[in-house]
C-alpha cells in the first residue's frame, strides 16, 4: 500500500473527522458545556468516524483488519491522544480563554493527528 495514497486518504479523512470534532467542541462550549467535556465528546464524535473510515479506505488491504482488535487497539491510541488533547486545551483555557482554546485546538490536533498516523499504519489496523 503506497504512503502517499495512505497519506492523502489519512489527510482528507482526517480533516473531515476535525471539522467534526472542533464544531462540536466549539457548538458545546459555546452553549456552556465546561471545555474539558465538550473537547471529549467532540473527540468521541470524529473517532467513530475515523475508525471507520481509516480502517476501510486508508489503511485497507490484505494485512489488515477493522475488528475488534484493531478496535482494542484504536481505543489504546484515542484514550492517549484525548487525554493529550484535553490536558493542553484545558490548560489553554485556564490561562488565555475560551476563544484561544478554540483556536488552539487545530494546532494540538494537527500533532496528534501525525502521531496517529504513524500507530495506525503500523499498528492499529495490522491483523
Amino acid at each position: 500500500m503506497s504512503l502517499t495514497r495512505q497519506g492523502r486518504h489519512y489527510l482528507l479523512f482526517g480533516a473531515i473527522q476535525w471539522l467534526l470534532d472542533w464544531g462540536v467542541m466549539v457548538g458545546l462550549s459555546h452553549l456552556g458545556l465546561p471545555v474539558r467535556q465538550a473537547n471529549v465528546v467532540g473527540r468521541i464524535c470524529g473517532a467513530v468516524l475515523g475508525f471507520w473510515l481509516n480502517g476501510r479506505i486508508t489503511f485497507a488491504g490484505s494485512d489488515t483488519a477493522v475488528g475488534r482488535v484493531q478496535f482494542m487497539r484504536f481505543l489504546v491510541l484515542w484514550l492517549t491522544t484525548t487525554f493529550l488533547s484535553t490536558v493542553l486545551v484545558g490548560g489553554i483555557d485556564d490561562y488565555l480563554g475560551l476563544k484561544w482554546a478554540w483556536l488552539a485546538k487545530p494546532l494540538v490536533e494537527v500533532g496528534l493527528g501525525l502521531l496517529g498516523f504513524l500507530v495506525s499504519r503500523h499498528w492499529i489496523y495490522r491483523r
